[in-house]
């Protein structure tokens, strides 16, 4: 049988919840719970049994996975960036295209995933190439709105060595979509970031042109 976390509401407790303004009493704390706990409560308020065989340990895996995924708000975007820059005598497009990329949408805490491609044209100093996909991963593993993603990417970059100019295109399909709401499974969400000189048409069209060439393709 479900059990529901019950939180207590000691006179004192609401009381000193009172908003002054509205005078209306503000939700009691659920910090003291584990999250576990909570997890558990959420299970009973789906009408199912938290303690039944296959639903007992979900509480924990279920805390241990949201820990994984949202574990880029422990990361620091310019410390992995500035642990692998080198001074180059190279002065034309950088790209490092089709990263897998898998993040929550902060609306439903439902996944999003798809491909992120980044280009820069370095001045002076350029990035490991392995620290990109490091990079995404910082900021994917966050709830983010794929807007976002994008810029945050583009910018980490630009503030890291200052390049002549960033071009980020994320191309992602959302559950939230596919599952829930409309349930279109075809959608896909295409979402781009320029800066410097990647808002100058010939250098966009040029990053986008070899972004859609086939992978392997021998012209690259």
């Amino acid at each position: 049988m479900a059990h529901a976390v019950v939180v207590p509401k000691s006179p004192k407790s609401v009381s000193a919840l009172i908003d002054a303004q509205s005078g209306h009493a503000a939700p009691p704390s659920l910090a003291h719970y584990s999250t576990q706990e909570l997890y558990r409560e959420l299970i009973a308020r789906m009408h199912e049994d938290p303690d039944r065989d296959g639903l007992l340990a979900t509480p924990g895996r279920v805390e241990k996975a949201m820990s994984f995924l949202t574990r880029g708000y422990t990361q620091n975007p310019t410390q992995i960036l500035r642990g692998a820059l080198f001074d180059v005598d190279y002065d034309e497009m950088v790209i490092v295209r089709d990263v897998e990329m898998f993040s929550l949408c902060e609306h439903h805490m439902l996944p999003f995933y798809g491909r992120v491609h980044v280009a820069y044209i370095p001045n002076g100093k350029v990035i490991g190439l392995s620290k990109i996909p490091r990079l995404v991963e910082v900021f994917a593993r966050r709830l983010q709105v794929q807007e976002r993603l994008t810029r945050q990417i583009a910018d980490a970059i630009h503030e890291a060595i200052e390049p002549r100019g960033v071009g980020v295109v994320i191309e992602a399909r959302h559950m939230c979509m596919m599952m829930r709401g409309v349930e279109k499974q075809q959608s896909t969400t295409v979402t781009s970031t320029m800066v410097g000189c990647y808002r100058d048409p010939q250098t966009r069209a040029e990053f986008l042109s070899l972004i859609r060439q086939p992978t392997g393709s021998a012209s690259l």
